[in-house]
């Protein structure tokens, strides 16, 4: 850093000349470094808005991907390359700050080079003389130099000086001129040289106030500071007071009032490039203020969510569990209770035809599998969270894993990686587009997929060809979860009569700006003071990770008896019981419409699109094309149609119904009996492992 401390000696130099006053020059030179490096900070302050701008974003994305930190990260960066962002910028202030103290200690130990502006070996000269003359010394000093002014200053005999050279005495002459006191306080001495001086003893003080003056500044004017959380801003303040303390005792008074003049130029130069870029008139404050809410009620619920002891404990003994057994030919995961459903038909079919052990993993300590497993012997469940299924799956030692879980060896949960010949198995969460609702090739490592549907063939087909993928065996499967619909629905026709008074039920996605996040508010006053009965139905995953807001919901309809905010998901009959369905880009609308073959309300809030690249395939998503084919849509700006428009759906039921039955008969495999299908697909899968494994060993 010796060259740093050569510019800025110039510099202290040229300011020490103009006042002639130590104190003020220092100020001076803080000054027209604040003055030099403003383009810096101009640049520093466009990136900290670009962050805060960003920051709404950066926070759906935590939202959508909650929990999944490699996405998480993948997704940061491509949202930084968009806005051209680099997160280190955000330091340079610090760097820069500590850089320049490096600096300016470096001229204030060395006032010989720097501000007499000394030959250098001249100054080595120097420097001996005041070792000779002060054995308590240290050579390896980097205040050789400070002590020398030092001995000048306060010693009547410095012959010792004035005799190294004809130059050196009109140097000792100069340096006896040299006025480095401030306030009764040698600047060119530290706290801890002044002793018991109260004028010396201050000076730490005064530095931790001109920081604490800062990052209160700071909070109200910086715009990356003022949106931090109160834990971020707290530490980065407690930060930057012990810090500035501490340089208060160990660095020379001269260098303290540099920090003290800096911090407290620092404000006035934030005021005036708030000024110069308003960041009010770049950032969308409701939005940011709404996204950071809605993921501090997320962190919340995760929080509440967290393992017990005693669910570790266990999750522990599960683990070791799992991997004594030998010999295991067909394994489930499951990443919540909730999952059950999508497997029940082929469970049930594997228990009732063969005496294959099915081995349940689930990531919910409370899934109701546990039960199940007290029944039946044949059912062997393992709880394993969320961070420990990572190791699980890369240990992987059974035939065959069926997965309802996308994205398989594309983020943490990969492939086995002790055995190559695990068979995986995907089955679809509902019959509708995989190509727009899952990310890009998130059943490329799968080695086939129980397809629900004519279009979830045709997509995975194409999706194969267009990106020249290894095919897998899709299998002409079906949907068992809508058959069970099917007839729990006739079942509840048949038992239930008609109501006088029509069911409007409102089942939203849980995405970016669903409608219980954008609109659900206004969707109720327009429906509120009809006969209509109005159950809101959110997303599980809405209930599971907000489940404040859930409780705000039915705080705030608590006295309307038309008006139910329903989070119990044990039972369908909600469902059944609608005459019409609102929802937004959900599939639980498709499993409505296929089952009761009634249509549906589709508000359109910003499409659910995990696929950036869905139209490179040539298939237009049915998603998409069936929202004004079995229902119509409304704008976000058109809810005040939303009374008139339920009105006419209604009024036009039975007409859906024909066209609807058509379409499910044509596109959906094996209505009725592919709950039979996808089981007897898996068993036929656990016997060719079987027998690919006897045939290994024989060879």
């Amino acid at each position: 850093m010796n060259w740093l401390s050569t510019v800025l000696g110039v510099l202290m130099r040229f300011c020490y000349t103009l006042v002639d006053d130590f104190a003020m020059g220092i100020g001076i030179f803080t000054f027209l470094t604040k003055v030099i490096l403003f383009p810096v900070s101009l640049y520093v302050q466009n990136n900290s808005i670009k962050m805060v701008k960003m920051t709404p974003e950066l926070n759906r994305i935590k939202i959508d991907f909650f929990g999944d930190n490699e996405t998480i990260a993948t997704e940061n960066q491509k949202l930084y390359k968009k806005y051209n962002y680099n997160p280190l910028s955000s330091i340079i202030p610090l760097v820069i700050q500590i850089v320049l103290l490096i600096g300016v200690v470096g001229v204030i130990n060395h006032p010989l080079d720097h501000i007499v502006n000394m030959d250098s070996d001249l100054a080595k000269q120097f420097e001996k003389v005041t070792l000779k003359r002060n054995a308590n010394i240290n050579s390896d000093s980097n205040s050789i130099q400070v002590f020398a002014v030092q001995d000048i200053k306060y010693h009547d005999d410095v012959r010792d000086y004035e005799n190294i050279s004809d130059k050196a005495a009109s140097y000792v002459n100069v340096i006896k001129n040299l006025d480095t006191r401030f306030l009764g306080v040698d600047m060119t001495m530290t706290s801890a040289q002044g002793g018991n001086n109260i004028r010396y003893q201050i000076v730490p003080y005064l530095c931790a106030l001109s920081a604490l003056i800062l990052t209160l500044a700071q909070s109200k004017q910086n715009i990356l500071q003022k949106n931090q959380s109160l834990a971020g801003r707290i530490g980065t303040g407690a930060f930057s007071i012990g810090l500035s303390f501490f340089l208060g005792f160990v660095v020379p008074v001269g260098v303290a009032v540099y920090w003290v003049a800096s911090n407290l130029l620092t404000i006035v130069q934030q005021y005036i490039l708030n000024k110069i870029i308003d960041p009010r008139k770049h950032i969308d404050m409701a939005e940011l203020k709404r996204t950071n809410k809605t993921l501090k009620e997320l962190e919340q619920g995760r929080k509440k969510n967290k393992l017990t002891a005693e669910d570790k404990k266990r999750e522990r003994e599960d683990y070791k569990r799992f991997f004594k057994v030998g010999n295991k030919h067909l394994v489930f995961y499951s990443e919540s209770n909730g999952f059950y459903k999508y497997f029940a038909a082929i469970i049930a079919y594997v228990l009732e035809h063969t005496d294959i052990v099915i081995h349940y993993i689930t990531s919910d300590p409370n899934d109701h599998i546990f039960e199940m497993a007290k029944e039946n012997e044949r059912i062997k469940a393992y709880f394993i969270g969320s961070e420990k299924l990572i190791t699980l799956m890369m240990r992987m030692d059974a035939d065959n894993v069926v997965m309802t879980m996308p994205d398989l060896d594309t983020y943490q949960i990969k492939r086995s990686y002790v055995n190559k010949n695990v068979n995986y198995i995907y089955v679809p969460h509902g019959p509708t587009s995989l190509n727009l609702m899952m990310r890009k090739g998130s059943m490329n490592n799968y080695d086939s997929v129980l397809a629900a549907s004519t279009f979830q063939k045709e997509e995975i087909e194409k999706t194969e060809i267009v990106y020249n993928l290894k095919k897998k065996e899709i299998v002409e499967a079906g949907y068992p979860l809508l058959d069970d619909m099917i007839r729990d629905y006739q079942k509840f026709i048949e038992s239930h009569k008609e109501s006088d008074h029509k069911t409007i039920i409102i089942a939203p996605s849980w995405q970016r700006d669903n409608i219980v996040d954008s609109c659900v508010d206004t969707l109720i006053d327009e429906l509120k003071d009809s006969d209509y009965k109005i159950i809101v139905r959110p997303h599980p995953q809405h209930v599971k990770h907000l489940p404040q807001k859930m409780e705000q919901l039915k705080e705030q309809y608590k006295e309307n008896k038309n008006v139910e905010i329903q989070t119990d998901f044990t039972s369908s009959s909600s469902i059944y019981e609608a005459d019409l369905m609102i929802s937004d880009w959900s599939g639980v609308a498709y499993e409505y419409i296929f089952s009761t073959k009634k249509p549906v309300l589709f508000i359109n809030t910003p499409m659910k699109i995990m696929n950036p690249e869905y139209q490179k395939i040539g298939v237009e998503p049915v998603n998409i094309y069936m929202r004004d084919v079995f229902g119509t849509t409304l704008k976000l700006d058109e809810l005040d149609k939303t009374r008139e428009t339920v009105e006419r759906l209604l009024k036009d039921s039975d007409k859906y119904k024909e066209s609807i039955t058509d379409f499910v008969n044509q596109n959906i495999y094996n209505v009725g009996h592919s709950g039979e299908v996808c089981g007897r697909y898996v068993v036929e899968q656990v016997f060719k492992q079987i027998q690919r494994r006897h045939n290994a060993e024989n060879s």
